[in-house]
């Protein structure tokens, strides 16, 4: 229990007193504005775009726009809680940091930085497949702070297991695993920049350091990087998955398994069906399918067929502490926050992904208290208006 929006506000209002020449933004546009100003045009559109025309991002943030909250009076909010238990874990907020790979295009300490920055909010870091460090290293950075591991199912089924293994062995307390990238979508501003940084040996840490991997190869990566490039592109993604293949995650792990991508209630039947433990609606932040339905529009048709059964978290279009409000009153257990912190790296490398977060959680605790309530595991659609 606490007032944590409250203290950061105010540090934030005493530096009028005493100015802070590198103060950092406060507004989430003035991030991606300074993003844009430090990046290349290739890693800034890496991570700022999306599919084909993009309808998708501006649906998941505009999406947001036609639920309004109807705040409450008089309800005693001095005291907030934001903490919730998830998996059977207790966390501080219901925030996690979303998988983002290659982030060694967007600052040079990358993932680590990040990883770091969560770590020190208390706020789980899902380390991605794509990372550009071994997920070994990234678990040894953060110490005994809370962390999933993201699967990118491959090809080789014994690089999978592999992984799995690795996961599991670091520390990781469970499993992310993205269904909705069987393969690259076609992302016009990266061809238009010609640019794919897996080709150039960034985001293939985990793969690299794999000693299935590396046993495919007759040199080491070290030795012949360019075979190994080759043997990824040939294997990463795989789009003769189905459903009934979930069977071998559960026979390579023991670690509890989310399904991330999940936007079709009959995918979210399968996924009860198939006895997984949570699922994430998520279209890739608008980075897979251009005219794909909203995260936040997907949400209660999700949760409709989940029904509390197992947790719904969601992610793509979360900016502000209003838009976790609106997420966690339509069901979402915790929401996942991928390009703001992507932004606070390539701004401010470990400081930035900090002050992102601090900021939001800020955010979210004042917002909540405006809203009537003293802890967020009370919200829910009747918090809400639909436009």
């Amino acid at each position: 229990m606490g007032n944590h929006g409250n203290q950061v506000q105010f540090q934030v209002y005493q530096t009028m007193h005493n100015p802070d020449p590198d103060r950092l933004p406060v507004i989430f546009e003035e991030w991606e504005e300074k993003a844009r100003e430090v990046l290349a045009d290739g890693p800034y559109y890496y991570v700022a775009g999306g599919a084909g025309g993009e309808s998708t991002i501006k649906a998941n943030v505009q999406a947001f726009d036609e639920w309004k909250i109807i705040p409450r009076m008089l309800r005693n909010v001095e005291k907030r809680d934001l903490s919730i238990e998830l998996l059977g874990h207790s966390l501080k907020f219901p925030i996690l940091q979303a998988p983002i790979g290659v982030q060694s295009i967007i600052h040079p300490d990358g993932e680590l930085a990040s990883a770091q920055a969560s770590a020190e909010m208390g706020i789980p870091y899902i380390t991605s497949s794509a990372a550009t460090v071994p997920m070994e290293q990234i678990s040894t950075t953060i110490g005994e702070a809370p962390r999933w591991f993201q699967l990118y199912w491959n090809k080789d089924p014994e690089v999978t297991a592999s992984f799995l293994k690795r996961a599991e062995n670091a520390g990781y307390s469970a499993i992310v695993i993205t269904l909705d990238t069987p393969m690259m979508a076609w992302r016009e501003n990266d061809l238009k920049n010609v640019y794919l940084p897996f080709l150039a040996g960034e985001g293939v840490g985990n793969y690299f350091t794999d000693p299935v991997f590396c046993s495919r190869l007759s040199q080491s990566p070290k030795e012949d990087p360019t075979a190994a490039i080759t043997q990824w592109t040939q294997t990463f993604g795989n789009p003769g998955l189905t459903w009934e293949e979930l069977s071998f995650i559960r026979k390579h792990t023991t670690l509890p398994i989310l399904l991330k991508g999940i936007l079709h209630p009959e995918d979210a039947q399968l996924a009860l069906e198939h006895g997984v433990d949570g699922v994430i609606v998520s279209n890739h932040g608008g980075r897979q399918v251009d005219g794909a339905i909203s995260a936040l529009h997907a949400l209660p048709l999700i949760q409709e067929v989940i029904q509390d059964q197992i947790p719904v978290l969601m992610d793509s279009g979360i900016r502000r502490g209003a838009d976790v409000i609106k997420a966690l009153a339509l069901g979402a257990k915790a929401v996942l926050v991928g390009r703001p912190c992507m932004y606070g790296l390539a701004v401010a490398g470990q400081r930035g992904v900090r002050e992102v977060l601090r900021n939001l959680t800020a955010d979210l605790d004042i917002t909540l208290a405006l809203t009537g309530e003293s802890t967020v595991r009370n919200l829910d659609a009747s918090h809400l208006y639909k436009m």
